[in-house]
């Protein structure tokens, strides 16, 4: 009898031991979820305030830095459209500046007598025709890459003055070759010419409009 009692008595203290184990090991385990959850939200809380005080001093920075883009980019468009214009405005002075010479030398009929004064007379023509023609066609495009590939002449030989002209003899011959009173024109007035001998084959247009106002100045005399 004695020995069902004691038996009895450890059956019930085990029972209620282990309950009492589960009881505390849940009341652990919901302990520590609560802390890991606490933590989590502070921690969360904590990298919002960094992150604020780091844009607050991060952001003038980088608004400065846009700032001084959007002023570069300003400054190089309003560069880039002053010089186009300008070459423009040069470009159609020098298409006046022919177009006058070639009036002067068609109301002069003397020009029909010398071969010199007639070849020069038409090569200037071709000249003008073909810079209208880029003009017309490809605008201020056009005009500013010629500008620019005259700022490399000049970089390249300061010193060659008739000759900045080239490039753009070049183009106006590629859309319209000249004829062989004009090759003979230009073949006379690059032997005038000083520089290299490689350069020795091309007239640049301002050299032939100041040889032809020479020209219909003499002839006006």
């Amino acid at each position: 009898m004695d020995q069902r009692m004691n038996k009895a008595v450890k059956v019930v203290v085990q029972i209620q031991s282990d309950r009492l184990r589960d009881e505390t090991q849940r009341e652990n385990d919901e302990f520590l979820i609560t802390v890991d959850e606490n933590m989590k939200t502070i921690i969360k809380e904590q990298i919002k305030e960094q992150v604020k005080v780091q844009v607050s001093k991060i952001l003038p920075r980088i608004k400065q830095a846009v700032n001084e883009q959007l002023e570069a980019e300003v400054l190089t468009r309003s560069s880039h459209s002053s010089r186009t214009s300008y070459a423009v405005a040069a470009d159609l002075s020098e298409m006046e500046l022919k177009k006058i010479i070639i009036e002067k030398m068609e109301g002069n009929k003397s020009i029909q007598c010398l071969d010199e004064q007639r070849n020069l007379y038409k090569a200037l023509v071709n000249a003008y025709e073909s810079d209208k023609i880029i003009l017309d066609t490809y605008g201020e495009t056009v005009t500013l890459k010629r500008r620019r590939n005259d700022d490399v002449d000049k970089d390249e030989e300061p010193s060659v003055g008739p000759d900045r002209g080239s490039k753009r003899r070049k183009e106006g011959k590629e859309l319209e070759s000249a004829s062989a009173p004009s090759e003979t024109a230009t073949r006379s007035a690059g032997r005038s010419t000083q520089g290299p001998r490689s350069r020795q084959a091309s007239v640049s247009e301002s050299a032939l409009a100041e040889e032809l106002m020479q020209t219909t100045s003499q002839m006006e005399e």
